[in-house]
Formats: C-alpha cells, sequence, structure tokens
C-alpha cells in the first residue's frame, strides 16, 4: 500500500510541476538550449502585429474591435468612431510601444481598424503600415520614431482593401502591396507622381485560392538578387518582374501539395545571402510547416488534423531549381521563422494541429527549433527549451538589437477572451534567449568599437568594423553580418533580409581589439535603403548590434 501511494504522489507531484498554473509567468528554463523569461505578464493589448524601430522601441498593435483592452489611452484621451463594430466610444488602447531598455509600455492610439494588415519600415526609419479591415481596409498609418510620436493616419491611402496583404520594400525605397481578401492584384506605396490610384493585376493570386478557404492569403514575397520578387502562395512560387507585370519564372510546386499560407499557415525565410561581393550571389527560400489539404475544413468540423513536419528549400537563383524536403522534429503550424545574428533560424510559436482562424488550432508547441543551414542535411533541427505560455494564433516575434528574440501575442478568440476558454488571450510579453546569449560563452562575444551605431553608409562601400573580444580569437570564423528588421503578423517576417558583409581576414590592433574590413552590398536589389542591424560574429556568437543606414 505504501508503495502505491508514492507512486500516486510521485505522479501528482509531477502533474503540478507540469501544470500551466498561475505561477507559469515566474518560470525560467536552464541555458543550454536557449532561455525564457517573461518581461512583462500585462502589455494591455494582445501583440497581433510587431515591428522593431530604430529606435530600439517595438510598435504592437491588436485590433479595434476586440472590445476594451486592459491599457487606457493616456490623457483620458477616446476613440469615437461611429463606424466602429464593437465600441462606439472606446477610452482603451489598441497599439502600444515597448521600450526595450525600460521594459515599460507606453500606449498608443490608432484611429482605424489595424486587424490583419501589414507594413514596413521606409528608408527614413518610419514605419508604414496599410490596411487592416472595415474602416481601416484602405487606410496608410505612419509611425515615426520618437519618444512622444503617435500614430497618424492617411484615409484612402490605399487604392484597394487590403486585409491579409503582404508588403514588401523595394530598391526605390517604396512599399509594393501584394493581395489581401479577395483582391488578386497589388499597388504601390507611396504613389509616384501622376500613378493616381493605378492597381495592376496579379492573376497568380487568383490561380492559389483554393475557393471558400483561400490557403494564399499573406503570401511570402522576398526581393531577389536579380531585382524580381519572388513570390510564394498556396503550394507554388514564381518569379515576378513588378515593373512589368510578368512572371519571369514559374518554380516547382512543392512536392508534397500542401497549403503553406494562411489558413493553413507555415513561415518562410529567404536564407542569409553570402558571397555578395562575388560574380553570381545565390539566393535559397526555406518553407516551413503548414496544414495538409482540407485541414481547414476539416478544423471548422471540429476536427483537428496534425501539422505538417516538412519544410522545403529551394534555390530560388538556380536555372533550373528544385525543391529538397527536410523533416522538422514535429509538425508546426502558425510557426514563426526567424532569422539570427549568426545566420542561423529559429522556429518558434504555433500548435501540432489544426489550422489558423478563430479556435481552430490546438497543441501548443512549447520548444522552439533552431535551424542550421550550413549542416549537412539531416542534422539541421536542433530543439530548444521549452517555454509554458501557448503562443497560438496571431502570436508574434522579432529580433531585437542585443540577440534576444521578443514573443507575445496569442488570441485565437474574436474578443478579448480571459476565462472558460482553450486557449485564453495572452497579453504577456517574453523574450527567447538563443544558447549564443549564455554566460557561458561570454569570452567569445565580440563588442562592436566602430562604427557608433546610427552611422550612414553607401553602396559599395569599405568600412572598417573595430571590435573587442576577451578571450582567444579565431580570425577564420569571424564573420560581419547586416540584417533587416521585420514587420510580424500572422507568421510571417515582413522584409526580413540577413546579409553577410564579409568574414577572415582579421588584423589585430592591439590587445583583445580587432578589425575587420567589410564591403557593403554594391545596391538597393541586395540590401534596400533603411536601417539595418549590424552583427560581428565570432565562432557562431553574435556581439550586440549597432544601428547602420545604408543608401
Amino acid at each position: 500500500m505504501a508503495t502505491n501511494v508514492n507512486i500516486l504522489c510521485f505522479m501528482v507531484c509531477h502533474l503540478i510541476l507540469l501544470s500551466p498554473g498561475p505561477h507559469r509567468r515566474t518560470q525560467a528554463h536552464a541555458a543550454g538550449g536557449g532561455q525564457w523569461t517573461v518581461l512583462k505578464p500585462n502589455i494591455g493589448i494582445s501583440a497581433m502585429h510587431m515591428q522593431l524601430l530604430k529606435n530600439d522601441r517595438v510598435v504592437m498593435f491588436d485590433r479595434t474591435d476586440f472590445g476594451k483592452s486592459e491599457i487606457a489611452l493616456p490623457g483620458g484621451k477616446c476613440r469615437v468612431n461611429p463606424k466602429e463594430l464593437v465600441l462606439k466610444r472606446d477610452c482603451t488602447a489598441h497599439s502600444v510601444e515597448y521600450d526595450v531598455a525600460s521594459n515599460s509600455i507606453r500606449p498608443l492610439m490608432v484611429l482605424t481598424d489595424v486587424w490583419c494588415s501589414s507594413g514596413a519600415v521606409n528608408p527614413s526609419g518610419d514605419l508604414v503600415q496599410t490596411g487592416g479591415f472595415n474602416d481601416g481596409e484602405d487606410v496608410v498609418r505612419v509611425f515615426k520614431p520618437c519618444s512622444s510620436c503617435d500614430w497618424e493616419e492617411i484615409g484612402s491611402g490605399l487604392a484597394r482593401s487590403r486585409w491579409y496583404a503582404t508588403n514588401h520594400i523595394l530598391p526605390d525605397g517604396r512599399q509594393i502591396v501584394i493581395g489581401g481578401r479577395g483582391e488578386f492584384n497589388y499597388e504601390f506605396y507611396p504613389k509616384g507622381a501622376g500613378s493616381g490610384s493605378q492597381v495592376y493585376d496579379f492573376p497568380f493570386l487568383a490561380e492559389t485560392n483554393d475557393p471558400g478557404i483561400e490557403n494564399n492569403l499573406y503570401p511570402f514575397v522576398f526581393l531577389n538578387v536579380d531585382g524580381n520578387l519572388f513570390v510564394f502562395a498556396n503550394n507554388r512560387a514564381i518569379l515576378f518582374d513588378y515593373l512589368k507585370g510578368k512572371v519571369v519564372k514559374t518554380y516547382p510546386g512543392m512536392p508534397d501539395g500542401s497549403p503553406r499560407n494562411y489558413p493553413s499557415t507555415g513561415s518562410a525565410v529567404l536564407l542569409p545571402l553570402t558571397n555578395l561581393q562575388g560574380p553570381k550571389i545565390q539566393a535559397e527560400v526555406l518553407v516551413c510547416g503548414g496544414a495538409p489539404k482540407g485541414s481547414y475544413t476539416s478544423a471548422r468540423r471540429r476536427r483537428f488534423v496534425g501539422a505538417l513536419n516538412t519544410c522545403g528549400r529551394i534555390r530560388i537563383t538556380d536555372p533550373s531549381p528544385k525543391w529538397v524536403m527536410e523533416t522538422m522534429p514535429i509538425g508546426r503550424v502558425m510557426g514563426d521563422m526567424l532569422l539570427l545574428p549568426n545566420g542561423e533560424v529559429l522556429i518558434i510559436n504555433g500548435g501540432s494541429a489544426g489550422t489558423a482562424g478563430w479556435e481552430y488550432g490546438r497543441d501548443p508547441i512549447f520548444k522552439p527549433v533552431i535551424y542550421q543551414p550550413n549542416k549537412p542535411i539531416g542534422s539541421r533541427f536542433k530543439l530548444q527549451n521549452p517555454n509554458n505560455i501557448p503562443r497560438m494564433y496571431h502570436s508574434t516575434t522579432v529580433l531585437l538589437r542585443d540577440g534576444r528574440v521578443l514573443v507575445g501575442g496569442s488570441n485565437p478568440h474574436q474578443f478579448y477572451e480571459y476565462t472558460n476558454v482553450l486557449f485564453p488571450t495572452e497579453l504577456s510579453l517574453e523574450a527567447f534567449s538563443p544558447s549564443y546569449l549564455d554566460r557561458s560563452f561570454a569570452y567569445l562575444r565580440p563588442k562592436i568599437i566602430s562604427p557608433f551605431s546610427q552611422a550612414k553608409l553607401q553602396y559599395g562601400q569599405s568600412v572598417p568594423i573595430r571590435f573587442s573580444v576577451a578571450g582567444k580569437l579565431n580570425g577564420n570564423l569571424v564573420t560581419v553580418t547586416m540584417v533587416a528588421p521585420s514587420f510580424n503578423t500572422h507568421s510571417f517576417s515582413m522584409n526580413q533580409r540577413l546579409l553577410v558583409l564579409g568574414s577572415g581576414d582579421v588584423k589585430i590592433v592591439e590587445k583583445s581589439t580587432y578589425q575587420i574590413q567589410v564591403t557593403t552590398p554594391g545596391s538597393g536589389i541586395l540590401a534596400p535603403s533603411g536601417y539595418y542591424l549590424l552583427f560581428v560574429v565570432h565562432q557562431e556568437i553574435p556581439s550586440e548590434g549597432i544601428w547602420v543606414h545604408i543608401q
């Protein structure tokens, strides 16, 4: 009998330890495969969209028709809008600014509905956000990075409604805004002189639309090294000359034929661009996760199909490109893919069954995965330490300048729902620290001495990067990377881009101080003008980044 009691006690105690009870928000996991920290238990809103700006502040927003949020607008302000669907008078904020340095939140005021919108940072560093729902579907909003700035709105700034669209910064500084629900076309912002409200047909979006399901919203868009756009929607991709409105290349379909875009939501990245001064620059895209065909229809019937556990990798610059399929440790839908400063890919958030949409996801995945693109196939995935907060539909993530990864959001409900639901609306904000931030690697970590942050760079410029390392330096394992801060929503980080500026050829300046000479990208095709984070990486351990502006 005593033995049975001990066994029962053992099982109950372990269930208590594993349960996500009221103490879950203070838990931090051991180093070795990354560490989690809860930064703020409640930021007042559920972070459905995120963008890091050049002042190390992160703008976040959800939607105006969720009902009352948990943070008041400043100074007794209220938003009065007769077109609003839920609250005609709302004195709560639906956007906030997070100050990384002070770990503080400032409420912001959006006037129209930003639900399921898109955006990008323009060359001057302002966030230009487009579209949304209801009265916000054709609105352009601008947020300037200053300590007292708030949203500025431009009514009818878009020619068409843009709900679930994708934006990308172009070499000339404009944004292209592609698609959106029921919109098989694209447009540019800002509008050129004399272009008016010009909209351009994009038949590829009609061709990839599954009737009644879609599976091609928030298409994955990347600027290729030849200046054309790689566009992936549903289960296939094209190379598109957006200036001529012409398909340059049609890529093979994903071998399994399964959809990878909303609502069968997977994610994608353009892998790091290297050899930037070489005669021929290669570009590769990695698409991971999603849901098998029919999953969305099944989820609506309360049957939740297991998520896809495959990734497809394709060299988009090859004359005859082919998908190479790889297997993740676990299937994942609604996951995010984020480029880390050392060129690895973090796969984080999401669930292992169902799809995106209201209440359609199941089985949250707490363990992130690191993908190492330069390892041999079959040994590229590394499971990381778990958190214990479900990050399901409407979760977000961005890279911070210090190398941490900011994680927030998760609200699979039509309104704010905190009780009597499977996955309550999540208002917390976490940081995931990859293992390269472990204290045991401090002696390898570079510290950039010059240039100073906010440095101005030109295309094709030779730049000396001076840095220090406390421990022994391996000069053959030093690289300099430049990362574009991305706009993240719905499992896709728009405008995400990592460029390897140079490696090796390190010179000693004085004790523990070194210098490496690198050359910036040669044009806006490789790196559209704007602000980037620059890192020195030593033996896969990145420095803290500095902001640089290239033009």
